[in-house]
This record gives structure tokens, sequence and C-alpha cells, in this order.
């Protein structure tokens, strides 16, 4: 039973570890223990006293399994490693998965406070580990052919033509193609030593060089050679070289991916690191495409966002965008999966990928550069799919900041502003742009009447449908620019930008007439459903503050309450 258990889990560590899904999140959970894990690029979570997952980034959905199937006894010793010395306890942690064995670096910190919580980080060590290893192997394996026999032993007469070449030949060629032929003619860029060590009057060793292969590749030798002297005429004169080659091509290669792969690393951390840096959710893009196109040494670099129409649509850009106007009808074939399209368009080379979250297309990233006659390398590929799987993220969450924003400033049955939103954020703004146009104003305090008999001889039901009324009314009386608020439960605002009183009057007039409307609702014939309106026009000229034009229009509706509602009343402008 453990044995499948622990094969299930590890299953589980190697699918979820390239699914990205979403970290786990206690109801316990507080927000400063969720932020501690997020800004951590690999896997994270917190653990309890008790040994429990109180919460995870998003990358540790294998962890977490690993730690409550008791797949991975290492990481309860090592949590208790910490936790008994309070201090920082590291080691690795190997498993076998479908895909080949998986190896962990796992970092134990305990956390803060003195709750006994512990953090544990796990970093994927996997691929260095196995380009580590096959560097180490590929050393071996041409230390032990160097000690059997020389890859490539040769001598040089003093025109610098072969004269010899072990039986097996060099570079493609066998040992007869070589006699007689000049040293220079198969290195590459020979000019750039001086003296060519091929026909060097000094003893040299481990010299680099490049030399053409006969198939047309390219192949780098460590050479290592004598000087042939001989006495002539009372002195020594040069008569030759002669050394050993040894064929470094593929440790060379090697080294360059492990080093290309350790460069494309410090690029991701970059660019995450930027977006992490930033606290407003939106600024995250701009940051983003900046770094981006800084990183990867492109001419810019632009992120877009999918709308409800499912269009992409320019949520960021950086750099020279002349000339890219099509560009973003032509994503719209992008799909998930991490494809990634070369696209060209004028002067331009455009790379472009999906971003994406739970598998769905939520976004996309191009990059681009001048059209030149060398084509993208596989590292710009690489690197433009992790970057638009850390933009997969990001998308989500300013959405998800957007939903939260929206619902904080939104009644939620009118979808009109609430009572905060209206007062605190949508005035203000409207006062301070008004008092520099020196533009008059206008706010209409409304309220219903006889709206209580409604909702307790109809039911709450036909009371919904009588605000809801109200609302489209004052749709339909004010203009695009105007704005709208549901201030309480039958209370409504509605101001009106730019508006004089002689207009505000007739509008109110229009308004009460329009109110007949809602008598379909009245509890009954004695208590007839209307509204009652306050008004105060606002102007600069008075200086006056934004509870006080709120008080006078809430003082006019009172008015009207007291001489028997259904009508509206202009509030005194201060001072009269």
């Amino acid at each position: 039973m453990t044995k499948d258990r622990s094969a299930t889990t590890r299953k589980k560590l190697d699918d979820e570890t390239n699914s990205g899904q979403s970290g786990k999140t206690s109801t316990n959970a507080t927000e400063a223990q969720q932020k501690l894990l997020a800004g951590y690029p690999g896997a994270a979570l917190l653990v309890g006293a008790g040994g429990e997952v109180i919460c995870s980034n998003v990358k540790a959905a294998g962890l977490e399994a690993l730690i409550e199937h008791e797949a991975a006894p290492e990481i309860k010793s090592l949590i208790e490693q910490a936790r008994s010395a309070k201090s920082v306890a590291a080691g690795s942690v190997s498993l076998s998965s479908a895909k080949g064995e998986i190896v962990l670096e796992i970092s134990v910190v305990p956390g803060p406070g003195d709750a006994g919580e512990m953090v544990v980080m796990a970093r994927d060590m996997t691929m260095e580990r196995n380009l580590r290893t096959a560097l180490v192997e590929s050393r071996q394996r041409y230390k032990d052919l160097v000690e059997v026999s020389s890859d490539f032993s040769w001598e040089v007469n003093p025109e610098g033509k072969f004269v010899f070449v072990s039986p097996r030949g060099a570079i493609g060629y066998k040992a007869e193609e070589l006699i007689d032929k000049k040293a220079e003619d198969f290195v590459i860029s020979p000019e750039e030593f001086s003296p060519l060590p091929f026909v060097s009057e000094r003893s040299l060793d481990n010299i680099e060089i490049w030399m053409h292969n006969k198939d047309g590749t390219t192949a780098c030798v460590i050479l290592s050679c004598v000087p042939l002297m001989a006495g002539e005429n009372g002195g020594e004169v040069w008569k030759g070289t002669r050394g050993v080659c040894r064929d470094v091509t593929e440790e060379r290669e090697n080294e360059s991916a492990l080093a290309r792969a350790r460069r494309r690393e410090q690029h991701l951390n970059y660019i995450v690191s930027t977006i992490r840096d930033e606290l407003e959710p939106h600024n995250m893009l701009n940051a983003a495409a900046a770094a981006t196109a800084r990183a990867l040494g492109v001419a810019g670099c632009r992120i877009y966002r999918r709308d409800e129409d499912d269009k992409f649509s320019t949520a960021a850009e950086h750099g020279n965008i002349e000339g890219l106007d099509k560009l973003d009808g032509q994503l719209n074939s992008l799909s998930t999966g991490g494809q990634v399209v070369e696209i060209s368009i004028g002067k331009w080379q455009v790379l472009a990928t999906s971003t994406n979250y739970r598998q769905s297309v939520n976004g996309a990233l191009s990059i681009w550069k001048v059209s030149t006659d060398e084509p993208w390398e596989d590292d710009h590929h690489l690197l433009i799919s992790d970057i638009a799987n850390q933009l997969g993220i990001a998308n989500e969450q300013i959405s998800n900041h957007e939903r939260i924003v929206a619902l904080s400033r939104t009644d939620g049955m009118t979808g009109l502003l609430n009572r905060r939103a209206f007062l605190e954020e949508e005035l203000p703004r409207r006062v301070l742009r008004l008092e520099r146009n020196r533009e008059t104003a206008a706010l209409f305090y409304v309220d219903m009447d006889n709206f209580k008999q409604v909702n307790d001889i109809h039911g709450h039901q036909a009371g919904d449908e009588a605000i809801m009324s109200l609302r489209d009314l004052l749709m339909e009386m004010s203009r695009p620019g105007d704005v709208i608020a549901r201030l309480g439960g039958d209370e409504f605002g509605m101001w009106l930008d730019g508006i004089s009183p002689e207009v505000t009057e007739n509008r109110a007039n229009r308004l009460i007439e329009a109110s007949q409307a809602m008598r379909k609702f009245s509890g009954d014939a004695d208590h007839p459903l209307g509204i009652s309106v306050g008004i105060a026009m606002y102007d600069p000229e008075k200086n006056e503050t934004l509870d006080e034009i709120l008080a006078r229009a809430d003082a006019a509706m009172y008015i009207v309450k007291n001489a028997g509602k259904g009508g509206f009343h202009m509030a005194k402008s201060p001072g009269e």
C-alpha cells in the first residue's frame, strides 16, 4: 500500500510540476503568510507545528503531495532538524517518475514568530544535475581515449605541410588525404595566431584551435606541440613541428549549453523579480515588457490581455513599435500548449506566443527585432515560453484585482456605483475638474415614496423590481458623462456636470413626470409609489464642500417629503 501511494505521489509531483496548478490556501492562512510564499519563484509552502500544510504558492502542489503522503521522509527529517535547531536546514531528495529521476534541493527555514511554523522551499536541480553529469562523462570519455591513443597525432615539415598523420585520420579526413596539405588550410581564422601552433618553433601546451571538418562543420581541438630542431652550420635550425590534438568539440558544446541554460535562468529571474517588485498590478506588465526587451536584447516587447470578446488588447509595450499596427490581428490563431510562432511584418521579425492560465489563453507575448539573415536563436524560443508562463499568472492576478475593485465600487443589485465610491472617489475627482473649468453642476438626491408598503404587501421581489425600475429611469434621464449611484436601500444620487439651474429644473420636472410610471409597483392605492427629489447646485465660486452639498440636497428632499411627497425642491445656495 505504501509503495503504491509513493508511486502515485511521485507521478503527481511530475505531472503537477509541469501543469502550473494553483497553490493551496487554507482558510486559516493569513494574507501575510500567503505573501511570504508568493514571491518565491520555485515551490514553497508553510508547514504548521503539527506538520500540516497551512498554505502554498502556485508551484508547490507536488511538494505538498510529498509531505501529506509522506512519500519523501527526507523532507520531514529536514523540517524536524530545522525546528529543533531553530536554523536553516538543507538537503536534496531524489524521486523516481515516469520521465526519470527528479532531484529536488530542499531548504527549510523557521517561519516568523514562535508558532513553530516552517517555510519549506524546493528547487528542481534535475536539469542542472543531468547537464553536469553529461559534462563529467564527456570529459572522462575523452580523457580515457587520450590515455589509450592520441586523437590526432601529426608532424609538419618546414613548409607547414603534413608529413605524418595518425592512421585513423582526423577531422573527418583519412590520413592520406591530409598528407602534403598545409595545416593552415584546415584552421579557422589562422591569421589570429602568431605564429600558427602547427608551425611553432617553441613548445606549446593546450592551445585551443577551431578547425574545418570534412563535412563542413567545425571542430574544437586542444593542441600541444614541440619543435623539431637540427644542428646545421654550428647552430640549431627548425625542421618542423610535431604534436597531438585532442578533439573537445562535444565538451565545449556541453559547456556552452550549460552556460546558455544558466543565462536563461538569470534572465527569467530578473524579469520575475521585476514583476514581483511592482505593487500596482497594472504596473507589473509595464515593468515586464521593459525587462523582457532589455534581457533578450530585442527592439521591443508587447504584452496582451484577452478581453471578454476573445480579442487581444495591448496591455503594455516597450521599445520601437513603428510599423507594427498589423501585429495584433495576427495573434488570434495562438493557442494553448506554448506554441511559439514567427511572424514577418515589414522590417520586423516577430516572435509570439500565448499566455495561459489553467489551460486557457488569457493573453499573449510578442518580441521583435530588425529583419536580418540571422534567424531567431533557440534561446529566444525557450525564454519567451518561460516568460509567457509567468505572464499568464500575472494576467490572471490583474483580472482578479479588477474584479475585486469592481465589486468594492458597485452595488450588487443595480450595478451602479455604491455610496463610498460615489462620495469618496467619483465626486471628489469631478469637483476638482469643475473648479479648474469654473463650471457648475447639480446633485439630485432621490428617495422613493411609500417603498416600504411595496415590500410589505407584494414581497421583496416586487420591491427589487421597483428599485430596478427607478435605476432605469435615472439612466434615461442622465447623459453619458453623468454619474448615478445607489446610496442606500431606496435612496439614489445623480450628479450632472456642467449644467445650469434652469436646465436642472427642467430635468427635474421631466424626472417627476416620468416617475408616474412607477405607480404600477405601489403597495396599495393609498400609498402610491413615487419619488421625492432634493437638488443642490454646485458653484465653484461658493467654496462649498461635498458634505455641505450633500446636506443641502438631503434637506431639500425632506422638504418634499414633508410637503406631501412626489415632487422636487431646489435647495437654496449657500448664504441665501
